[in-house]
């Protein structure tokens, strides 16, 4: 018991941040312009029904870019005024296809109406694995209680890609690698201490994409 009451003390003193590290690439150090009437739409990589980008992950990293005052489309939104040419099945994964769907007047025009000016990709995900140590908890005539301890490691690795729908390039990319350890320890009542490591990865990925912007603000 006095072990386990040491090595909690020693995990509440030491905390449970994660280990954050972002890569950027762009083929030009120029920051992307944008205008008060053009948008941003960030979408997450799917493949129909057998991979697909945590949605959640999405609609925060796009609340990050909103705070920057760019216009950020929601995804369903996009989506549905262009069904079916970003479904699972159908969605261009890379610029050649883009540009033949672009060649469509009805998709040119839905896109233009929207002001939709770039198109981000987000792919990746939270993954958990080396879990180890255990909890058990039992209850008695004397009353109830939890003893033991559990670990396990969690990761989150994203990549968004900058695509410009004006010109029909590629404006960039960005990685970003979140991993650290959660706990739970059972010292009568179960505790948990977890590692924020997607919400970690989602402020690192979202301040890094706004930073790719340049907001013209004049009429």
């Amino acid at each position: 018991m006095n072990k386990l009451v040491s090595l909690c003390a020693v995990i509440l003193l030491s905390g449970c941040g994660a280990t954050t590290t972002i890569d950027e690439y762009r083929p030009t150090n120029n920051v992307m312009e944008i205008n008060s009437e053009q948008s941003v739409v960030i979408l997450g990589r799917r493949d129909a029904g057998h991979y697909d980008t945590d949605r959640e992950f999405i609609d925060c990293v796009a609340s990050k870019m909103k705070g920057a005052d760019i216009a950020v489309l929601p995804e369903r939104q996009f989506v549905d005024s262009i069904y079916p040419w970003f479904e699972p099945r159908t969605a261009p994964k890379g610029l050649k296809r883009l540009t033949r769907l672009m060649q469509d007047p009805e998709i040119k025009d839905q896109v233009e109406r929207q002001g939709i000016r770039y198109l981000v990709w987000l792919d990746g995900s939270t993954e958990t694995s080396g879990q180890g140590g255990s909890i058990s908890c039992a209850i008695g005539p004397g009353g109830g209680g939890c003893f033991g301890f559990a670990q396990w490691e969690k990761s989150s690795i994203y990549e968004a890609i900058v695509w410009d729908l004006t010109d029909l390039t590629e404006k960039g990319r960005l990685r970003v690698d979140s991993a650290g350890t959660s706990y739970l320890i059972g010292v009568v009542a179960p505790i948990p201490l977890l590692t924020p490591v997607k919400n970690d990865a989602c402020n690192s990925l979202g301040t890094q994409l706004k930073e790719f912007f340049s907001v013209d603000q004049a009429e």
